[in-house]
C-alpha cells in the first residue's frame, strides 16, 4: 500500500519543536502533571501498586467504564481506548473499508480522514464546505446529492478542523439521516466536540446503529502528551479492528490510561477550565484581526481553538508561514496541508497561552507588514 505524504504531520515535524512559540497547533495548553494531580485530587503515590503489565485489547476496565459513563450512557461494549484517535482512524478504515468503496469526506479535513481510504483503493468523495460572506458552513443539500450513490461511509468533523464551524443539532439529526438513507457508516470525528462557545455541544450520535466515532484527550483536555484516544463503535466491528490491532499496537499503557481516567471523571472541571481559557483568547485574536484591516480575513470559529484564516493580499501562505517558522520562531500552519484549494489560508491557533498568542500575532503582523 502506498499512502500519501501527511503534510499536516512533516509540517509539524520540521517545525512543531524547533519554535519558541506556537499558533499553529490545534489544541488548548497542555497540563502539566501537578495541574492535573490539582483539578483531579490525587496523588502520585496512587501509582505505586501499579503493576507494570500488559493492559487489554479493548483498553482497560476502569478507563473504559469511564469513557462509557460519559458518552454511551454506561455501555463499555461500544468503546475502544487507542493511541490517540490517530490509530483508530487507521484501524476503522482498514477494518470497514474494500477497494472500490466510495466514501464522502467533508472538505477540508484533516488528511488521515480520507487519504488512508484513498491508499487502500477508496474513491474518494469531497463535500465541500460552502462559503459565503459568514465564512464556512456545512451544506446538507450538497451532502444528500452525493450520498444518493450510496457510498460506503460518510465522514465529518464537528466542530470542524481547521475552520472551527460547527451545526446545530437539528442538522446533526438531518446528516444522521442522509447516512441513514444511504445506509453508509457515519464517521463522527468528536476531537473538538466538548469545546464550544455559542452553543452547547453536541451529543454523539448514539442513536445511529452505524455510527463511528473518534475522541481524544489532546484537543479540549491539554493531555496530548498521553496519547490517548477512543472510538465508539457496534461490538462486533470492535471485535475486528482487534484482531488487526494485534498486529500493531496491542494496547495502550495502564499507565497512561491512570492520568486519563483521572481527566475523563473530573472532564467537567477540565472543559470549563479551557474553555474559559480559550474564549479569551479567542475575543483577543478577533480584536487583532480586526485591527489587521484587509490584511486578514478572519471567521470566528463555534467551537475547538483553531481559525482558518485567510490571507487575502499573501500570494504564497506557506511561505509566509516557513519564514514565521525559520525566521521568528514561530509556528503557523499552512492551509495546503488541508488540501491544495486552501493555499490562501492557514490554521490558527490560539489554545496557548495569552504570552505564546500575543508573541505570535506580532510576529506574524510583522511579517505580513515586510509583505
Amino acid at each position: 500500500m502506498k499512502i500519501a505524504l501527511a503534510k499536516l504531520e512533516e509540517w509539524m515535524r520540521l517545525y512543531y519543536h524547533n519554535v519558541d512559540h506556537d499558533i499553529g497547533s490545534s489544541g488548548v495548553r497542555d497540563l502539566t502533571i501537578k495541574e492535573l494531580r490539582e483539578i483531579c485530587g490525587f496523588d502520585l503515590d496512587e501509582l505505586d501498586p501499579m503493576i507494570f503489565h500488559d493492559s487489554e485489547s479493548f483498553g482497560g476496565t476502569a478507563l473504559r467504564a469511564a469513557l462509557a459513563d460519559r458518552w454511551l450512557a454506561g455501555d463499555p461494549d461500544r468503546m475502544m481506548v487507542t493511541h490517540g484517535s490517530s490509530e483508530a482512524i487507521y484501524i476503522v478504515m482498514h477494518t470497514v473499508l474494500d477497494p472500490g468503496d466510495e466514501i464522502i469526506v467533508v472538505d477540508p479535513a484533516y488528511q488521515q480522514l480520507y487519504d488512508i481510504a484513498g491508499a487502500l483503493g477508496c474513491t474518494i468523495t469531497r463535500w465541500p464546505l460552502r462559503q459565503d460572506e459568514g465564512g464556512f458552513a456545512a451544506d446538507l443539500a450538497a451532502l444528500r446529492k452525493l450520498a444518493e450513490r450510496r457510498p460506503r461511509m460518510i465522514v465529518v468533523n464537528f466542530p470542524h478542523n481547521p475552520t472551527g464551524r460547527s451545526i446545530t443539532p437539528e442538522q446533526q439529526r438531518e446528516l444522521v439521516e442522509i447516512a441513514d438513507e444511504a445506509g453508509a457508516w457515519l464517521v463522527w470525528d468528536h476531537a473538538f466536540g466538548e469545546l464550544t462557545y455559542a452553543a452547547d455541544p453536541l451529543p454523539l450520535p448514539i442513536w445511529y446503529d452505524r455510527l463511528i466515532a473518534f475522541g481524544t484527550f489532546s484537543k479540549s483536555y491539554g493531555l496530548a502528551g498521553i496519547r490517548v484516544g477512543w472510538c465508539v463503535a457496534p461490538n462486533e466491528l470492535l471485535a475486528r479492528m482487534a484482531v488487526l490491532r494485534d498486529y500493531i499496537a496491542l494496547y495502550v499503557s495502564p499507565v497512561l490510561e491512570f492520568f486519563a481516567e483521572k481527566a475523563v471523571r473530573n472532564a467537567d472541571r477540565i472543559v470549563a477550565m479551557q474553555r474559559e481559557h480559550a474564549a479569551g483568547n479567542l475575543l483577543y485574536l478577533t480584536e487583532w484581526a480586526d485591527r489587521m484591516g484587509d490584511q486578514v480575513r478572519l471567521d470566528p470559529p463555534d467551537g475547538g481553538v483553531a481559525a482558518f484564516v485567510r490571507f487575502p493580499r499573501c500570494a504564497d501562505v506557506t511561505d509566509l508561514c516557513r519564514r514565521l517558522a525559520q525566521e521568528h520562531r514561530v509556528l503557523l500552519v499552512p492551509g495546503e496541508c488541508f488540501g491544495d484549494d486552501f493555499t490562501g489560508y492557514a490554521r490558527l491557533g490560539f489554545g496557548g497561552t495569552r504570552a505564546e498568542l500575543a508573541a505570535g500575532l506580532a510576529a506574524l503582523e510583522t511579517v505580513l507588514s515586510d509583505g
